[in-house]
């Protein structure tokens, strides 16, 4: 890391001649493209965490991070959030870096039943800008968790793959044609469907897999898709938000207490996921809830597969078709 120099060359397609800059040395950080950059940037942040206070949970990925704060008393709440900025600024100053203002806000999670008082936090003489969704890991979550604002988003790229597919269906193959469709479509629908494909306005996602899977078969607006689904291979969203919401399950089988790690009786649900009791609406259709009811629910076939990963999501797909 000593003794390096680095220079701008500007290359001209037109007169074929070069201009570049002179050889300046490296004081500080590392040539921009080295693998080597984000590693120090990430041991560089490492300690952040640890700047926070307890009931601050920090979420890391990359240069972007992310801190859940929760509390059920709203002047507690207010002064946790603040008192967390004030440490945060201070691991800034020591470690020499500056919280960019114009890329930082927060978001104010609450129930549509309950109106709960509007909240400032401070940065020094700033305050943090409150928005009502946010763009987190490609999905886009608002203060209610309704899920509306990501389907609206996701919508028009659907649209596109529609247009996409019928304007390339006669000159193609079936196969080419479902490549299209995982590739165009699937993709986009699928991501993070184990968190939003309970949510209401998923039906007009539904609605558009539908149409899709029309045009791929040549079928009129107004005929079943059910036998379509079924000779295309296709996993219908519905049963699509199913499937992956076990694979979710069995790929994190620690997350989950089993009947007889609760009690000792040898009941026909021993070896069931234990459902934990709940009244909140949200909780109910979260993942986890979701996730042990439905595993609950399959035949004991299929349950007596979920060692084996590959053989239970096949059992389950062939079930759901």
């Amino acid at each position: 890391m000593v003794n390096r120099f680095q220079r701008v060359q500007l290359d001209s397609s037109i007169s074929n001649s070069k201009t570049a800059s002179t050889w300046t040395k490296v004081k500080h950080g590392v040539p921009q493209g080295l693998v080597l950059g984000p590693l120090l940037f990430l041991l560089y942040i490492n300690d952040l965490p640890n700047a926070m206070l307890h009931n601050a949970t920090p979420i890391l990925f990359a240069d972007d991070t992310s801190i859940l704060i929760t509390g059920q008393n709203v002047l507690k709440f207010q002064d946790d959030l603040n008192a967390t900025f004030g440490q945060i600024s201070k691991w800034f100053q020591v470690n020499s870096l500056s919280l960019n203002i114009s890329k930082t806000y927060f978001i104010q999670f609450s129930s549509k039943s309950l109106n709960y008082p509007d909240i400032n936090i401070t940065y020094g003489n700033n305050y943090i800008s409150k928005v009502n969704d946010t763009k987190f890991w490609g999905l886009i979550i608002n203060n209610t968790l309704s899920w509306k604002t990501h389907i609206d988003k996701i919508l028009p790229k659907l649209c596109s793959a529609c247009f996409a597919m019928r304007s390339v269906k006669p000159f193609v193959s079936q196969q080419m044609l479902k490549v299209i469709y995982y590739s165009h479509f699937h993709s986009i629908m699928s991501y993070g469907i184990i968190f939003w494909g309970h949510s209401s306005p998923s039906i007009r996602v539904f609605r558009l897999q539908k149409r899709i899977i029309r045009i791929m078969t040549g079928s009129r607006s107004r005929d079943s898709c059910r036998k379509l689904f079924t000779s295309l291979k296709i996993l219908p969203f519905p049963s699509l938000y199913i499937f992956f919401l076990l694979r979710f399950v069995i790929k994190n089988r620690e997350l989950f207490t089993t009947n007889n790690e609760i009690h000792k009786f040898s009941t026909r649900q021993h070896h069931n996921f234990h459902q934990p009791s709940a009244n909140l609406k949200k909780y109910q259709t979260g993942v986890f809830y979701m996730g042990i009811k439905i595993y609950n629910s399959l035949p004991t076939y299929i349950k007596n597969e979920s060692n084996n990963t590959k053989k239970f999501e096949s059992l389950v797909k062939n079930f759901l078709y």
